[in-house]
């Protein structure tokens, strides 16, 4: 069994069902709206075990996900909702050894999903226009141990990029149609294109571009996600629902040859 250990990060999910993430610290004492806890009391205990806080609140202590870590990001833009991340990994076929190239790094959520899935052979090369997000991204990516799986760069993608050959193309920018050459330029041949976009507007420039440009197997989804409320006698679901967050259109690169 896995033992909690000091500098280790736990997830707290109180009673009444806030999460919290949180360095294991000794010395150190995490306050909420319903009590505290000392955090070196959960050093030596397992994962997944149960403990009171001082106002007699009853939480448990998981070992947080990736999906834990993402969420609770220090965020200067919005991020790609969970919803929509799997199905990016899915539908770019995305796995360890891939390397890949996305643009828009924002807060650094999806380059971070991508770098796990990637790593310890793969490498994700991230472009963004403002190093302030860059820098930020960074600091997330290295408080997961994920960075050297990254390589952060400042640049405007319109522009081009220094890769080839590369097996996934990602983007996620206001204008995402006017980097659909630097994508072709940059994919080997078959290679995969996910750009995600909150207007239709967006997406419609895209699709129009994609196919001019030489892209096949052209999709555009939007994902709904209806968490259920469960009780016996009482299961419906909730009032609040995930509706529309973007809409994801993917291609793939052909090759521009004569029929045979």
């Amino acid at each position: 069994m896995e033992l909690i250990r000091e500098g280790d990060r736990v997830l707290f999910l109180t009673e009444k069902g806030k999460r919290y993430l949180v360095e294991v610290v000794r010395g150190k004492r995490f306050h909420t709206s319903e009590g505290y806890i000392d955090l070196e009391q959960l050093i030596g205990e397992r994962f997944g075990c149960k403990i009171r806080s001082n106002t007699g609140s009853i939480w448990t202590v998981f070992k947080p996900t990736i999906l834990d870590e993402v969420l609770h990001f220090t965020r200067l833009t919005q991020i790609v909702y969970p919803k929509d991340l799997g199905y990016i990994i899915l539908i770019g076929n995305v796995r360890c050894g891939l390397r890949v190239v996305e643009a828009g790094t924002g807060s650094g959520a999806l380059t971070t999903i991508l770098a796990s899935c990637v790593a310890p052979e793969g490498k994700v090369y991230s472009y963004d226009i403002e190093e302030k997000y860059l820098e930020n991204a960074r600091k997330n990516l290295e408080k997961l141990g994920l960075i050297k799986y990254v390589e952060l760069k400042h640049g405007n993608i319109e522009e081009g990029v220094d890769e080839r050959e590369v097996d996934l193309f990602i983007l996620d920018l206001p204008e995402p149609w006017k980097a659909v050459s630097t994508a072709y330029e940059a994919l080997k041949d078959s290679g995969i294109f996910i750009s995600i976009s909150p207007t239709i507007e967006q997406v419609v420039e895209t699709v129009e571009e994609l196919r001019l440009k030489g892209f096949g197997d052209v999709s555009t989804v939007e994902i709904l996600l209806r968490e259920m409320r469960v009780k016996k006698g009482m299961t419906r679901p909730v009032h609040l629902m995930h509706a529309h967050t973007c809409y994801i259109t993917s291609a793939r690169k052909t090759v521009k040859t004569d029929m045979k």
